[in-house]
Formats: structure tokens, C-alpha cells, sequence
């Protein structure tokens, strides 16, 4: 357990900084989870109650219609938070799925748990609205990418911010996320490099 939260300290520290009170608070909230590959870990219609962190494995948050088509929303990765977050949250239930690529290993809280250490520690409630404008902020980026931006500058930015992704995340994946046919994604492969 000390190597998840070395991480995550590292994560949080970048978001907001914590002094050691406030830290140790916060550590002593989370345990561990893993799930096997292609497991759904959250479903629609389920109300989440935790906060996950993931330390290893790749997930995808995604929509699925009332004809059965997916749209990926999100994909998350060792180091970041990961989960259904409106709905932990907000406290209602899920309009999405929350699925393991690959083996995943996690720490998580429940909302309850780390309601009560934001209460009584100031710093964190701090920290986690200092993350979710840094999250909000991504989604009113990514609206714009959907909205204005070609086929091409979709992919080209991905690859900016996430140069990785290609190795992590199966294509089909990422050919949803981005709204592209998957043999158009297959010739942006072969022709972008960045």
C-alpha cells in the first residue's frame, strides 16, 4: 500500500499542496481494489459511491444509447483519479459505465470518507476543487475539439496531450473517443507523426 500512495501523495501534491496533518488525514481513507480485464466496475443506473485512484491498468468511461452504441467519454490511467465522478458526486445514479481495458488495480474512498476528511480539513476540500476546475477546464476543452476540430486535428491533439495513448489504449477505443470511423483512425496512424 505504500507505493499507491506515494503516488497519489505526488498527484495530490501537484494539485494542491497539503502539509502533513492534512495529508495524513487523507491517506489513511483509501484501500485497495483491483478488477480483472474487461470488467465493468460501474454500471449505468448504479449510484457510485467511491473515488477511485488508479496505480495500474487502463479504463474507459463510456455512453451507451438506447440502440446500443457506444461513445467512449473518457479514459483513464496510472497516476490519475478515475470513476463515475457526477455521480459520486452528485450522489445519483450513473448514465455510464465505468470498464477496465486491462488488469487494474486501484486505492479508493468512499464519497462518505472523504466528505468527512474534507470537512474537517479545509486544505482538502481546497484540493479537490482545485482538480475538478483542472477537470472541468479539460471538458470544455475537449467540447471545442468535438464541436470545431477536423478528423485530423483531433487526433493530432490527442497525441499532443497523451502522446503515449496509441500504446495504451486499443484503437477502437480511441477511434470512438475521437468520433472517427476506425479505418479513418487506422490512416491517421499511418499518416500523422507528431
Amino acid at each position: 500500500m505504500e507505493e499507491p500512495l506515494k503516488l497519489l501523495h505526488s498527484v495530490v501534491q501537484a494539485i494542491h499542496p497539503l502539509d502533513g496533518a492534512d495529508w495524513e488525514a487523507l491517506s489513511r481513507i483509501w484501500k485497495p481494489f483491483s478488477a480483472r480485464r474487461k470488467e465493468i466496475v460501474t454500471s449505468a443506473g448504479e449510484t457510485e459511491r467511491y473515488l477511485y485512484f488508479v496505480t495500474d491498468g487502463v479504463q474507459r468511461i463510456y455512453y451507451l444509447d438506447d440502440q446500443n452504441r457506444e461513445a467512449t467519454i473518457a479514459f483513464t490511467y496510472r497516476p490519475s483519479f478515475g470513476g463515475i465522478i457526477d455521480s459520486v458526486l452528485m450522489e445519483v445514479p450513473s448514465r455510464y459505465y465505468y470498464e477496465t481495458l486491462t488488469p487494474s488495480s486501484f486505492i479508493r474512498t468512499t464519497y462518505t470518507e472523504f466528505k468527512e476528511v474534507a470537512y474537517e480539513r479545509p486544505a482538502v476540500e481546497r484540493m479537490l476543487r482545485a482538480g475538478m476546475t483542472q477537470t472541468l477546464s479539460g471538458i470544455l476543452e475537449r467540447l471545442v475539439e468535438v464541436q470545431c476540430f477536423s478528423s485530423e486535428d483531433k487526433f493530432r491533439n490527442l497525441l499532443k496531450r497523451s502522446p503515449h495513448i496509441l500504446q495504451l489504449v486499443p484503437h477502437k477505443y480511441l477511434a470512438n473517443y475521437l468520433g472517427i470511423d476506425p479505418t479513418n483512425f487506422s490512416k491517421l496512424v499511418n499518416k500523422v507523426r507528431i
